[in-house]
């Protein structure tokens, strides 16, 4: 069997914020490809990924080095996002582990490599921030390995090489010592030469090319990417696509593009083993198989991570609607959905009316990124409450389970537990990592972990660390999990907010808004201390007497109020709420925006329970 020796098809994989994107760039910077040596460019060039430090979508690169091509891909760490990884594995013949010098192992370690590993894929660890103070090298290979014996490896995965590096400083080296380090990230190319397996040459066969991943340009419509696993595949070549239907349709390649560095190359022809990008094919979709017209042979199906989360979009309804946003209809809002399905494979859209939708996701992360981003081009809309998705497995009514590791100072332990235990999660594993920090593992349904990180962080008073995914759908909980302890402070009237009114409302919770801030009726203006929802006036000014008070001179002082982010605002939301979403504010609001009728809705409500 023939082999193509001078290439090399290999994916990074780690848990979120453990360098995989900085050591892919450092890569770039000391490969043999001199135009992209000290570019200022990152593989995360998305802005959002840029302000977050986490990478959404997969992305290839290509670097030269010895006479070789190493193609690389970049994967999320995030589990939102997992349904990329999953597919990636499916284009390469090895993975780079990469696992924080102090961190450890955490919760998407685990997810990523246990999708390598179902692969078959050959894998090499490299041990990154190597520089910390902090870092334990020796414990954390230690936490692989079991990792790796857990998650049921091979013989031959077993025994993988390590590599110990700081990317950020561009330095690696084949010893734990950080001493050791030299400035070169030679140890991490010559370690993929020497262990991942080329491809296999059988250029001469009939084509087989499966996507992988979904790209999409105004100009020449959907792009699918992905490898070309058996043949040659030309400009110009009259092909069939193997739908997942089973049907066929016949297309011609009008465009092919190879990976070289940060970009994206024109070729004229692809063998087995490259990874390129395809298009011509109007509506070609991830799994799918290209194949020459006379020998249509798909490849197996690539399998999707179904949605767990789902959400209702609306049209923005609020007293200030169209105020403050370019795209505000519903022909303008579904048109933008129906657009990001062309690239994102794990969402799912069901109009439910003419103005509303139920989008479906991986995850609150993952819907309220394309929330952000939609803000951020200019759309004005209103949401709801994410609800997970329920399911019927052999006749059981199931709901999806999360795998959650909390990492936090011995001191808060007690709190954490017993909040956990409130929301029906079970304790699998408690280790105490030294320096009076205990890591934590349980089991729990994902419903019960809808805004819980807000109360996890108060709990630990900002020091505990919290990470879930996605474990597995279990029978569901019949009772009420999660939700907001608090009752809000709505507000009766519509004006701007003002100083006298904060000053007098402030001691009966938190406060949202600033003086000067335009409200409405039925908006929420803040949390209230109790538990039940509480109406208050927020414009009312000060009445002006020619009395002189005795205290005239002091300034009045108001607490800062907590300014909601985007998951904050999602995670407050009751049943009863939306959080309105325009390029300038986020706002919460009831649905019912009078005061009289809600109560009389809410009387119907307790009626027909």
């Amino acid at each position: 069997m023939k082999y193509r020796t001078d290439l090399r098809n290999v994916a990074i994989i780690a848990h979120v914020d453990h360098g995989k994107t900085t050591l892919v760039d450092e890569l770039l910077n000391q490969s043999d490809l001199v135009s992209q040596r000290g570019e200022a460019k990152s593989m995360d060039s998305n802005a959002i990924e840029q302000e977050r430090g986490i990478t959404i979508l997969a992305k290839n690169t290509a670097v030269e080095y010895k006479g070789s091509r190493i193609n690389i891909l970049d994967t999320p760490g995030h589990a939102d996002f997992g349904g990329e990884v999953e597919r990636i594995m499916k284009m390469v013949d090895g993975v780079i582990l990469v696992v924080d010098s102090y961190e450890g192992t955490m919760p998407q370690t685990r997810f990523v490599l246990k999708k390598a590993l179902e692969q078959g894929v050959t894998p090499i660890v490299v041990i990154n921030k190597i520089d910390k103070p902090s870092a334990r090298p020796a414990h954390v290979v230690d936490e692989v390995l079991e990792l790796f014996i857990e998650l049921g490896a091979e013989d031959d995965q077993l025994d993988f090489p390590v590599i110990y590096a700081s990317a950020l400083n561009g330095t690696s080296s084949l010893s734990d010592d950080p001493a050791d380090q030299e400035k070169t990230m030679n140890h991490v190319f010559d370690t993929i030469l020497e262990h991942i397996p080329a491809p296999v040459d059988n250029s001469d066969e009939p084509l087989q090319f499966q996507v992988s991943l979904l790209d999409y340009n105004d100009y020449v419509g959907r792009i699918g990417i992905g490898r070309v696993f058996r043949g040659t595949i030309r400009v110009g070549d009259q092909v069939s696509l193997m739908k997942l239907d089973g049907t066929a349709k016949n297309f011609r390649v009008t465009k092919l593009m190879g990976f070289l560095g940060f970009d994206r190359v024109e070729i004229q022809e692809a063998r087995a083993g490259d990874l390129i990008a395809v298009s011509g094919m109007e509506d070609i979709f991830v799994g799918e198989t290209v194949t020459p017209a006379d020998h249509q042979e798909a490849l197996p199906i690539l399998h999707i991570d179904e949605p767990t989360l789902q959400m209702t979009f609306l049209v923005n309804n609020s007293p200030f609607a169209g105020r403050e946003g370019k795209f505000v209809t519903a022909r303008k809002i579904e048109e933008r959905l129906m657009s990001e399905l062309q690239t994102d494979v794990s969402l799912r859209i069901d109009p439910i009316g003419p103005d509303s939708w139920i989008v479906s996701g991986r995850g609150e992360l993952h819907l309220s990124i394309l929330i952000e981003n939609m803000r951020r081009e200019g759309y004005e809309l209103q949401v709801s409450r994410p609800e997970v998705i329920e399911r019927e497995i052999d006749g059981v009514k199931c709901e999806p389970f999360e795998r959650v590791q909390i990492d936090t100072p011995e001191e808060y332990l007690g709190s954490v537990i017993e909040s956990l235990g409130n929301r029906k999660a079970e304790m699998q594993d408690m280790i105490n990592t030294g320096n009076g920090q205990v890591r934590v593992i349980f089991l729990a349904p994902a419903r019960g972990l809808i805004g819980y990180t807000t109360e996890f962080l108060s709990l630990t008073r900002g020091y505990g660390i919290f990470h879930h995914t996605f474990d597995q759908y279990l029978p569901m909980i019949n009772q009420q999990l999660g939700g907001r302890r608090h009752g809000a402070l709505v507000s009766i009237d519509t004006g701007k907010a003002t100083t006298y009114s904060i000053m007098s409302i402030e001691e009966r919770g938190t406060i949202f808004v600033e003086p000067t801030t335009e409200v409405y009726e039925g908006m929420i203006i803040g949390e209230n201390a109790r538990e039940n929802d509480l109406t208050v006036n927020i414009t009312k000014a000060k009445q002006m007497t020619n009395v002189r008070s005795a205290n005239k001179d002091q300034t009045s002082v108001i607490k800062k109020p907590r300014h909601l982010t985007l998951e904050e605002s999602l995670e407050f939301l009751n049943d009863d709420e939306y959080c309105e979403v325009t390029p300038e504010n986020i706002r919460l609001r009831k649905r019912i925006l009078n005061k009289s009728e809600r109560e009389k809705a809410a009387k119907k409500s307790r009626k027909a329970d």
